[in-house]
């Protein structure tokens, strides 16, 4: 989960910043369960509701004041002041007691991620593969022709995103087809 502190919060918030600009071009707006959910930052809030982004915050309800929207993003920005203390305060106790902290092993967690990567890799490569066989099959053979096949039928890339001539011949080399 990324955080939604900061002036770069929609950067590090893709889907976030996906799900505003769908809202936008349907002239809907975004729900979110809690206030909390969507930031705990009263500026990110403000920023929403001076350039007019529609959302609903359920446990608030549709209709609630922009006045008390306000309030209730302060509220949650001084939560998270407050969880950041105290976490740092429980850190700090720990280490003071001999505890060391952070990962034992980098090395290690790094390749277990790797692995762990390398296997989801493997799965979508095995999904996507007789789709691009049966492009393939329909006479269209160039890795930007698959591409273009792809996104027209509107598959997403393992991250979400548009095929390019590129990420098809990476799938091929990894499924070695």
């Amino acid at each position: 989960m990324e955080t939604g502190k900061g002036s770069d919060a929609l950067e590090r918030r893709p889907e976030l910043a996906a799900a505003l600009a769908a809202a936008r071009k349907a002239k809907c707006p975004v729900i979110v369960a809690k206030l909390d959910r969507l930031s705990r930052d009263v500026h990110f809030i403000s920023g929403l509701m001076a350039h007019r982004v529609p959302f609903v915050v359920a446990e608030l309800g549709a209709d609630t004041d922009p006045f008390m929207l306000h309030i209730y993003a302060a509220l949650a920005e001084k939560e998270r002041a407050l969880i950041s203390a105290r976490t740092k305060a429980a850190l700090a106790a720990k280490k003071a007691q001999g505890a060391k902290l952070g990962n034992p092993n980098p090395a290690e967690a790094a390749a277990k991620a790797r692995a762990v990567a390398s296997v989801l890799a493997d799965r979508f490569a095995a999904n996507v593969m007789p789709i691009i066989e049966s492009i393939s099959a329909s006479g269209i053979t160039t890795y930007k022709g698959i591409a273009g096949a792809l996104n027209s039928r509107g598959v997403q890339t393992a991250r979400g995103g548009r095929w390019e001539a590129t990420t098809v011949r990476r799938i091929v080399l990894r499924t070695g087809t």
